[in-house]
């Protein structure tokens, strides 16, 4: 991963009531909820030397996951150009 790439990260969530772009959605075990995933348009914000990457979404929400985590992986040129309002524009922090 490099700073200031653009990924998508596929966030599991529970609710009962799923939104619009939840995808994979099924019952929780119970039936009281459901399970599903979101996928998040983030941008790499600093690449840690511990292997971590810290993401920022639009609004400055930061979350950081593993660089090697299955659910983060390289936004499309096709995503980067339909969901080009999802991504935020950064200025890049250097690691630390």
């Amino acid at each position: 991963m490099i700073a200031g790439s653009n990924v998508v990260y596929r966030k599991p969530k529970s609710s009962s009531a799923p939104g619009p772009r939840a995808k994979q959605i099924s019952p929780s075990i119970r039936g009281d909820s459901h399970l599903y995933v979101v996928e998040k348009c983030w941008s790499v914000n600093v690449v840690h030397a511990d292997c971590t990457v810290t993401l920022v979404a639009r609004k400055g929400k930061q979350d950081q996951v593993p660089a090697d985590d299955p659910n983060l992986r390289q936004a499309t040129w096709l995503e980067r150009l339909l969901y080009r309002r999802r991504f935020p524009n950064l200025e890049i922090e250097s690691a630390g």
